[in-house]
C-alpha cells in the first residue's frame, strides 16, 4: 500500500500495529518512505517508548531532519532518552542554525549536555550565534555556506563545491569574498554550469549584492525574500565581512512566527510559542488574563460617561437604544484601519514618513463611509423605528443627532486606528499591540462623549 494514500491517523494506527507485532524491519521500510516532517508528526502522537524505538530505526540523516521538525517538548523527551553516542550522532548531522534553534528551546541542564556532546567547531558556532540579539538576522543565520574567490575559474569553483558542499545548507547560491572575507559578489550553480571551465568567476559574478547586517531585524529578511524571490540571503557584520546566510526555510519560519505573534497581540493575548494543544490551561490563562483585565478596567470609563449623562438619558430614553450601534460601528471602523495599516507596515509598504499621507487617506475614507452609513441609518430610523414601530420619541433632531455622531465617530475611529500603530512603531513598540480591542476601548469612550454632546446641542428638551 502506498503510504501517501493514507491519512495521518491511518499511518499512526499502522505503525502502532507493526510495533506491537514487533515487525521492525517492515516498520523501518515504512518510515523510509515518509517525509521527515510527516515522521515528526507521527512521533509527536505516539508514546515515549514507541517514539524512541521509531527514531532509532531512522537513518542518520533522516533522523536529524526529523529531529528538527519535532516540537521542543518532544525533542527534550528524546534527548533525555538518548545515550551520549546517540545525541552526538544527531548533533553531527544538524545544521548550525537548527542546532541553535534546539538549544534556545531547551532548559539549562539539557543545553549543557548538548554542548558537551557537540564537537568544538559546532560548540563555537552555537555560542557565537547565541550572542546575537533575539529576532535579529544574526540569530537566525547559518555559517554554513559556499564561498568562492573572484580569481577562481569555474573548474576551481566546482572542485571547491564538491569538496565542501556536503556540509553546507545550500550549494546553489555561492558567495564571492575577497582575502579579508568581505562580500564582493554572488553567483549560482546555474551560472557556473552555463560557463566554460576556464572562465573566471570575477568576469561574470553579480556585484550588486543585496545583504543584511547581523543586527538587522529578522522581519527585514522576510521582506527581502518576498521582494526579490531569493533562495538565500547573505548576512554581513559591521565591517561587511560575510558571516552567514539566511535560507528561505528560515524566512518561512520567521513569517509564521511573526504572523502568529501579531495575531495573538491583535486579539489581546500575550504571545506564546507553543502550539494550541501543547499549551496548558494555566499558560493559556496567563496569556489572556492580563489583557482582559486591562481592557475591563479601561471599559469602566465608558460606564462612567454613561452615568454622567444619566439624567439626560432618563428624559429621552430612546437615545440609550442607539448606544450599542454607535459603539460597535466606531470600534469596527477603527479595527479596519488598524489592521490595514499594521499589515502594510509589516510588508514595508508604509513607514512613519508616510504618517500624514495615511491619516489624510483614512480621514477621507472615514468621511465617505460615515456619510454613506449616516444616510442609510437616517432612513432606517425614520422608516422603521419611527413609522413602522410608532416610536414618538424619535424626532427629526434625534435622528439627525444620531447620524451626525455616526459620521464624526467613524472619522475619529479611522484616525485613531491608523495613527496609533504608526506612533507605536516609531517609539519602539510592536504595532500589533495597538490593535482592535485597545482601539475599540478608546473609540467607545470618545463616541459616547461625542454622542451626548451632539444630542445635548441638537435636542431642545436636553438643554
Amino acid at each position: 500500500m502506498d503510504i501517501l494514500e493514507l491519512t495521518q491517523e491511518e499511518i499512526i494506527e499502522k505503525i502502532q500495529s507493526l510495533y506491537e507485532k514487533k515487525e521492525f524491519s517492515t516498520l523501518k521500510g515504512l518510515l523510509s518512505q515518509m517525509n521527515p516532517a510527516d515522521i515528526a508528526s507521527v512521533l509527536d502522537e505516539v508514546t515515549p517508548s514507541q517514539r524512541l524505538l521509531l527514531f532509532r530505526l531512522l537513518a542518520k540523516e533522516e533522523a536529524a531532519e526529523t529531529f528538527v521538525e519535532l516540537d521542543s517538548d518532544t525533542q527534550e523527551s528524546l534527548i533525555h532518552a538518548f545515550s551520549d553516542t546517540e545525541l552526538k550522532e544527531v548533533l553531527d548531522e544538524l545544521y548550525i542554525d537548527d542546532a541553535v534553534d534546539v538549544v534556545e528551546e531547551m532548559p539549562a541542564t539539557v543545553v549543557k549536555r548538548i554542548l558537551k556532546n557537540a564537537d568544538s567547531e559546532m560548540r563555537e558556532s552555537i555560542n557565537a550565534l547565541l550572542k546575537y540579539p533575539e529576532d535579529s538576522a544574526g540569530s537566525i543565520m547559518t555559517p554554513e555556506f559556499v564561498d568562492l574567490k573572484k580569481d577562481m575559474t569555474v573548474e576551481d569553483a566546482f572542485k571547491r563545491i564538491r569538496r565542501t558542499g556536503v556540509d553546507k545548507e545550500t550549494i546553489y547560491t555561492c558567495y564571492v569574498c575577497d582575502s579579508s572575507r568581505k562580500l564582493i559578489g554572488v553567483t549560482t550553480v546555474k551560472e557556473l554550469l552555463l560557463h566554460d571551465y576556464e572562465d573566471v568567476i570575477g568576469d561574470f559574478m553579480e556585484t550588486n549584492t543585496i545583504s543584511l547586517n547581523t543586527l538587522d531585524d529578522q522581519e527585514l529578511a522576510t521582506q527581502l525574500f518576498d521582494k526579490y524571490n531569493f533562495l538565500a540571503l547573505p548576512v554581513v557584520d559591521m565591517e561587511s565581512r560575510l558571516v552567514g546566510i539566511i535560507t528561505v526555510d528560515d524566512a518561512i519560519d520567521v513569517i509564521q512566527e511573526e504572523n502568529t505573534e501579531d495575531l495573538q497581540k491583535m486579539n489581546a493575548m500575550l504571545p506564546t510559542e507553543k502550539t494550541y494543544l501543547k499549551t496548558s490551561v494555566l499558560e493559556t490563562w496567563k496569556s489572556r488574563f492580563p489583557w482582559l483585565l486591562l481592557l475591563m478596567i479601561s471599559a469602566t470609563f465608558t460606564g462612567s460617561i454613561i452615568t454622567g449623562f444619566e439624567d439626560k438619558l432618563s428624559s429621552l430614553t430612546i437615545l440609550t437604544a442607539f448606544i450599542p450601534m454607535l459603539m460597535d460601528t466606531g470600534g469596527n471602523s477603527g479595527g479596519q484601519a488598524s489592521v490595514t495599516v499594521i499589515r502594510a507596515m509589516s510588508l514595508g509598504e508604509v513607514t512613519f514618513k508616510d504618517y500624514f499621507k495615511v491619516i489624510w487617506k483614512e480621514i477621507r475614507v472615514g468621511l465617505m463611509c460615515g456619510s454613506a452609513l449616516a444616510v442609510v441609518n437616517f432612513a432606517k430610523i425614520w422608516i422603521v423605528d419611527k413609522t413602522m414601530f410608532h416610536n414618538d420619541e424619535i424626532t427629526f433632531m434625534v435622528d439627525l443627532a444620531i447620524c451626525t455622531t455616526l459620521v464624526i465617530e467613524i472619522v475619529f475611529a479611522k484616525f485613531i486606528g491608523c495613527s496609533l500603530p504608526m506612533l507605536a512603531k516609531k517609539v519602539g513598540f510592536d504595532p500589533a499591540v495597538m490593535s482592535s480591542p485597545f482601539i475599540t476601548t478608546i473609540v467607545d469612550a470618545v463616541s459616547l462623549l461625542v454622542y451626548f454632546g451632539i444630542a445635548t446641542a441638537f435636542i431642545p428638551q436636553l438643554h
